[in-house]
């Protein structure tokens, strides 16, 4: 049974992305014909419930990462486009998963599937849209690539697992913390930018390098996530401020606003965080100690450093429409924060 998901308006959207999604349009909109095509199921419930998150998708910035990494890499073919949904495909899976285990109940402005249809059906969606994706893998016939998003899979849920770990535990430090976000977000970031070279048959020193472009702009991205769950921005992008913080999530800016304050301090952070005794007033107050101890112009910061090593990575790729405007890919995922 079919199910009607307008993706036509989103692959015209440029939004904030400007030259990549430009670059990419044509191809992104074959992407979104096979998303809609590989979403169909004969259970009716598949598809609505599959076609609800993915319309209610973000940028497809991932997809759009192993379009233009391909076309950089000289590749004219069509796998791409494939490999580009079976990327999506996995991220989608992980949103489904996600908003389960954070039971969230918004999803960029819109009810989260799991709100609408309840966790057993978003958890089991999910599933079948990882199957999805293995499929397509199967269907391009690469063993390496089937090597590079199965690992990348596997990663990410040894990523979500590990933020269960450190979730309501306020002494995780900065190491445990990267090691989250490497896994749960940067992995797919780096798998979609380096099967780009993978398909065009690029050698091993490219595919490197756009491992190691994905993997640091994955870790900036992530980065100021964590900054805007404390910033008014979130309103601009259908969530609600705080979300993080009512959830217990140990993020880099408190890690560095519990470092850095004092035993009063502590006491709040542990009171909020680990026993989730929260009341009016105390997401105000954490918002004023991290700006005290500033801590999300520091993680900021951070960012910036993983974007700089983003950078450094493409040097060796000649100059190109394609690489220029994944090098300013960087600059839109750091100036979200403003």
């Amino acid at each position: 049974m079919g199910v009607v998901v307008n993706l036509e308006e989103r692959a015209d959207r440029k939004g904030d992305l400007g030259q990549l999604a430009t670059l990419t349009a044509d191809d992104l909109r074959d992407v979104n014909d096979l998303i809609v095509r590989a979403m169909d199921s004969p259970v009716a419930l598949i598809p609505q419930l599959a076609g609800h998150i993915v319309a209610a998708g973000g940028k497809r910035l991932r997809p759009m990462l192993t379009l233009a990494s391909a076309r950089m890499c000289g590749y004219e073919g069509n796998r791409h486009k494939g490999l580009s949904a079976c990327v999506e495909f996995i991220h989608t899976a992980t949103l489904l998963h996600d908003d389960v285990v954070d039971e969230s109940e918004l999803r960029r402005g819109l009810a989260s599937a799991n709100a609408v249809w309840g966790n057993q059906a978003s958890v089991l969606v999910g599933d079948f849209l990882f199957s999805r994706a293995f499929e397509l893998m199967v269907a391009d016939g690469s063993l390496t690539i089937l090597e590079v998003l199965s690992h990348a899979s596997k990663v990410i849920a040894e990523g979500e697992v590990m933020q269960l770990t450190t979730s309501n535990d306020t002494s995780t430090g900065e190491t445990a913390y990267l090691e989250v976000i490497r896994a749960k977000t940067a992995q797919l970031f780096s798998a979609a930018c380096r099967i780009g070279a993978v398909v065009a048959d690029r050698p091993k020193v490219e595919e490197d390098a756009l491992e190691t472009f994905g993997m640091n702009l994955g870790i900036a991205f992530q980065l100021i996530d964590d900054v805007l769950d404390f910033s008014a921005k979130q309103a601009n992008l259908g969530k609600t401020v705080g979300d993080d913080f009512r959830e217990g999530k140990i993020t880099l800016p408190i890690i560095l606003a519990f470092r850095r304050g004092d035993d009063d301090e502590r006491v709040f952070w542990r009171r909020t965080l680990e026993d989730l005794d929260q009341g009016g007033g105390d997401l105000d107050r954490a918002i004023g100690l991290l700006e005290k101890h500033g801590a999300l112009d520091d993680t900021v910061e951070r960012a910036r450093h993983y974007g700089a090593i983003a950078r450094d990575a493409m040097g060796i790729f000649d100059d190109s429409p394609h690489k220029q405007a994944l090098v300013d890919v960087i600059d839109f995922c750091i100036e979200r924060a403003y």
